[in-house]
Parts: structure tokens; C-alpha cells; sequence
């Protein structure tokens, strides 16, 4: 791991932040929340649910580190001062939360300057934490990640994502029907924390995604680099909402022509 004190600083919170988040929405769940009458409707359990995760990882990193920034998916935001900002998505694969489904994660990145220094995703189902300290390696606990070989692209299997809005799903199906001759095949997880976590572990040889926000992104992208992969967006560009790409090197490459060629960079 890397030998910077900050990151390991950093990375001890991150991950205690991440285990006691991902405790509050296994154990607070319903066991049978898509029919859920505590509230107006099951969405509203698990918003709840998402807004106190939130809650709970910036009010206990706040108590360890007052100055620094935050950006989160339920609303936090604050610059900070001391040049360490949070990015948190408290519930990243909230349909699949919402259905009983295991693929969902907490995600937790710190970025010093910009740049991401420290990513956890905390996979709570599958009874794994993933991590990454810049510089340091990725990590699945104590066992180091690393890509899968890369594959000719008609043998590799890819993962992607799918917007809620409709006229964007569209737009993404046809993208995916571009490619589902051209690779292996293609997986939807429902979480791109996850799916970039896989992509770091050999899971998959790919994953691409448009539409994605920074909380979504920060802590998968880091790990998935950290194991070897190349990220980015469309070509010369780093991963961003407009496209996100994850795959080895000698699959990230057709794969990230293959998406341009397709236009999935476009609604």
C-alpha cells in the first residue's frame, strides 16, 4: 500500500465509514421492502434509507476531519479547506436494493487537489470491500486485484449500465445492440461501483457506461486503474458523464473505438 501517511489516513476512514454504512442499510432494510407499507411507497423507504447512509458517513468523517469537502449523491456539498474532498454515493444500485437484489455497494472516494487518492466500495451482499490508495495497488481485502488478460474483443465480456430516462435508455439500447455482435457478451449489473470493481478483479473484461456522476465514478474508477485497467471517456478524454470506459489495456482500446464508432457518447 502506498506509504503516503495521508492516504492511509484517509483509507482507515473510508473503509470504517463504508463498513458502518453498508451495516445501516443491510440491517435497516425490510425484508420485504418492494411491498413495504411503512410509507407512502417502497421508493420512499429506500430514499430514506439512502439520506441516512449519507448522513452517517459525512457526520462521522466530518468528526474526524472538520475541514475537509464533500460532494454526495443525497446533497452534501461543501468546499472544505484543507484540499480533501469526499465523494460519496451512500447507495449505489438503489433498484437493486429496492428488489432484494445483492449488486449494490456504498462507494467512498477522497480526492486531494482533484485527483482521487483513496477509493472504498463497500459491497455489503457479497461480503466484500473493495479499495485503492493511489499509487498503492487495488484490493479486494487483503487479496490484490489485478485485470483479466486481455482478450480479442469478440471474446471479451462487457458490462454497461442504463439510464432511468427513457429517450436516453433508447439511445443505450441501441448502442449495446451496435456492440452485442462484436463482444462475448453483455452484462447489466445495476451498480457501475461494482461493475468497475469487477472489472479490477477479472470479473469482467469490460464495462462502459454513459451518464454517470462523479459520485458513481470516483472510488470504482480508482480501484479499476489501480488493478491495471485503463479509464476514460471518449478518446483523449478522462471518464466523465459524457462516457466512462474501463477495460485492460488491448481491450480498452477496440472497445473505446468500437463506442465511438457506435455514438454512445450521444443521447
Amino acid at each position: 500500500m502506498s506509504a503516503d501517511p495521508l492516504g492511509a489516513e484517509l483509507l482507515a476512514l473510508a473503509l470504517e465509514a463504508g463498513r458502518r454504512a453498508g451495516a445501516l442499510l443491510r440491517d435497516g432494510r425490510p425484508d420485504d421492502l418492494a411491498v413495504a407499507r411503512t410509507k407512502s411507497s417502497p421508493i420512499d423507504v429506500v430514499t430514506e434509507m439512502d439520506i441516512a447512509a449519507e448522513k452517517l458517513i459525512t457526520g462521522f468523517l466530518a468528526e474526524h476531519r472538520p475541514d475537509d469537502g464533500f460532494l454526495g449523491e443525497e446533497g452534501a456539498s461543501s468546499p472544505g479547506s484543507s484540499g480533501v474532498r469526499w465523494v460519496i454515493d451512500p447507495l449505489d444500485g438503489t433498484v437493486n436494493y429496492l428488489y432484494g437484489l445483492p449488486t449494490w455497494a456504498v462507494s467512498i472516494a477522497a480526492e486531494r487537489d482533484g485527483e482521487t487518492l483513496v477509493g472504498v466500495v463497500e459491497a455489503p451482499m457479497r461480503r466484500e470491500t473493495y479499495h485503492a490508495v493511489l499509487g498503492g495497488g487495488a484490493y479486494a481485502g487483503e487479496r490484490r486485484l489485478a485485470v483479466r488478460a486481455p482478450a480479442p474483443l469478440d471474446q471479451a465480456l462487457i458490462s454497461t449500465g442504463f439510464a432511468y430516462v427513457q429517450t436516453r435508455r433508447a439511445r443505450q439500447a441501441e448502442v449495446a445492440r451496435h456492440l452485442v455482435p462484436r463482444v462475448r457478451d453483455i452484462r447489466r449489473g445495476g451498480s457501475a461501483a461494482i461493475d468497475l470493481c469487477d472489472v479490477a478483479a477479472g470479473r469482467l473484461d469490460g464495462y462502459y457506461e454513459r451518464g454517470l456522476n462523479p459520485w458513481d465514478l470516483a472510488a470504482g474508477d480508482l480501484i479499476a486503474r489501480e488493478a491495471g485497467a485503463l479509464t476514460g471517456g471518449r478518446p483523449g478524454e478522462r471518464p466523465s458523464g459524457e462516457l466512462a470506459v474501463a477495460a485492460p489495456p488491448g481491450v480498452f482500446e477496440p472497445l473505446q473505438e468500437l463506442l465511438e464508432e457506435s455514438g454512445a457518447w450521444h443521447d
